[in-house]
């Protein structure tokens, strides 16, 4: 069963929603004890990422976060969480995963947020993008962004700059775009992580 982490920076509706929808399993993460509860967690997230860490600093998860040895998803900031600093708020992260979170540049052809449809490309073998094809169009909104290195980036997509869509790091796994909102390739994505 997936636990979901509680820490006050997550859009947990449209989550629990298709997860619902799926018929995939999940209860809450408030207290570290409750990590025992489950098989498996995501870290949502919206908004912005230094406050987003503040917020879950304040749970006491942090250490219990950083010690998981089950799969673990983070989503648009909750992937961004994972990171080792991020240009928004001058943060300091996780560290799980030691690359960066930078801001995008604005340009006439490429509006700040990058929000919308765009494509996926999976650069390695790993179930998470299982019957999922290359290409596969994936919803995004975001401001920042993980920068692309091809040890630790699962996924890439191209705006303006070639970067992060999913990130991979032992049990580890993050995704930039919202898998929840993204149709029957983000409902695969979902499925898949409830298998790993």
């Amino acid at each position: 069963m997936i636990g979901i982490i509680r820490y006050g920076a997550g859009n947990i509706f449209s989550l629990t929603a298709a997860l619902d929808r799926l018929g995939i399993a999940y209860g809450m993460v408030n207290t570290v004890a409750d990590l025992e509860l489950f098989d498996r967690y995501i870290i949502p997230g919206v908004g912005h990422a230094g406050a987003a860490m503040q917020k879950l600093k304040q749970t006491g998860l942090v250490p219990a976060i950083k010690a998981l040895e089950k799969p673990t998803l983070g989503i648009c900031v909750g992937m961004q969480l994972l990171t080792s600093y991020s240009e928004e708020g001058d943060s300091d992260l996780l560290n799980i995963v030691p690359i960066k979170t930078l801001k995008f540049k604005s340009s006439p052809d490429h509006k700040v947020p990058h929000t919308g449809w765009n494509r996926v490309y999976a650069e390695k073998e790993n179930s998470l993008f299982e019957n999922i094809p290359a290409g596969s169009y994936f919803y995004f909104v975001h401001s920042y962004f993980i920068e692309y290195d091809n040890v630790y980036t699962l996924a890439a997509t191209n705006y303006d700059i070639k970067f992060s869509a999913s990130i991979w790091q032992q049990n580890f796994y993050g995704v930039q775009f919202h898998p929840e909102k993204s149709g029957v390739y983000g409902e695969t994505l979902l499925t898949n992580f409830s298998k790993l």
